[in-house]
Parts: C-alpha cells; sequence; structure tokens
C-alpha cells in the first residue's frame, strides 16, 4: 500500500475542506497572504504518527492471523461435516449446519468488533496528531500574516509559489516544541 493509513486520515481531516482561516484580522488593504504546507510530509517526519502507523498495522496483522486461524478451523468443520453428511440421520445433519453458521455468525461478528477497534484506536492515536499539526499551522500562518493556508495534497490547489510554502517551518515549530 503506497500511503499508511496514518497519513490518509491526517490528510483526509485535512482535505475535508478547501482551505483554513486562522482568525486573522480581515485586510482591508495590502495583498491577502496565502501559505501551502504538504500535510502528508509533516505527518510522514512525525515520529509519534510513525508509531501510531507500525502499532496500527502490528493490530491489523494481529486480526488477519487470528481470522484466518478462525477460517481455517471452520473450514476443516465444515470438510468434515460434507465428508460425513452422507451418514449422519437427516437431525443431525440440520444440527450441523446450524452449528456451522453459527460459528460464521460470530467469525464475522469477532472480526467487525476488532475492526470497530481498530478504528477506535486509530482515532485515539490520530487526534494528537491532528491536534499537534493544525495548532502548528496556525501559530505559522499567525506569524507569517497569512489569511489562508492549503495543503498542497489538495487537488484544488492548481497554483502555488514556492515561497508561501510552510511546510519546512510548520516542522521546524513542531521540532521546537511549538514555541
Amino acid at each position: 500500500m503506497k500511503k499508511t493509513y496514518v497519513s490518509i486520515a491526517i490528510a483526509a481531516l485535512f482535505l475535508s475542506s478547501s482551505f483554513f482561516s486562522f482568525g486573522q484580522k480581515t485586510q482591508t488593504s495590502g495583498p491577502i497572504i496565502i501559505g501551502v504546507v504538504d500535510v502528508e510530509y509533516i505527518v510522514r517526519q512525525l515520529p509519534e504518527a510513525v508509531d501510531a502507523d507500525a502499532k496500527l498495522k502490528d493490530m491489523q496483522k494481529s486480526l488477519q492471523d487470528t481470522i484466518m486461524k478462525m477460517q481455517e478451523s471452520l473450514q476443516k468443520k465444515a470438510d468434515n461435516y460434507i465428508k460425513q453428511k452422507s451418514i449422519m440421520p437427516a437431525e443431525q445433519q440440520q444440527k450441523q449446519e446450524q452449528q456451522l453458521q453459527e460459528e460464521q455468525q460470530k467469525l464475522q461478528q469477532f472480526y467487525n468488533d476488532k475492526l470497530t477497534e481498530i478504528q477506535s484506536k486509530r482515532e485515539e492515536f490520530l487526534e494528537p496528531i491532528r491536534t499537534k499539526v493544525r495548532n502548528a499551522i496556525q501559530s505559522v500562518a499567525k506569524e507569517e500574516s497569512m489569511s489562508f493556508v492549503f495543503d498542497k495534497g489538495n487537488p484544488s490547489v492548481l497554483f502555488a509559489e514556492e515561497k508561501y510554502d510552510i511546510t519546512f517551518k510548520v516542522l521546524d515549530k513542531i521540532k521546537r516544541g511549538n514555541k
């Protein structure tokens, strides 16, 4: 997969709107300054984002492994049932089929529950990262007297001069602890 889940989630947060306004005073005279930031790049540079991504991947791998084992076990039971079906009385066949269906439903419910748990963990991991990046962007934008900051990854941004790119200033601000 080309992009990490963390990058996608963070980028989605910032891509949900065309621009950010940071409560700047309305400029009646003078130019409106627009900043451009590469949120995905910044997120890839943050150790906590890399950590969160690794933890989420581990959780997903563990879930996949568990589901595979459960499916293999269910498949063995289904194969055994098929082999023995012809010698089973109808009542026992019906009981076995019902048990297999119930086990399949339990497996599906387990999978859904674990996916929900992983999504919840993803949000738990990402919220502080989003807040950190958002605060740094707002801080740099205010320092630079910017009216708007666009994410470079947003396809609606068709042109931006490099001199307005504040990506490295935001990254520096984060590394220095938002001082």
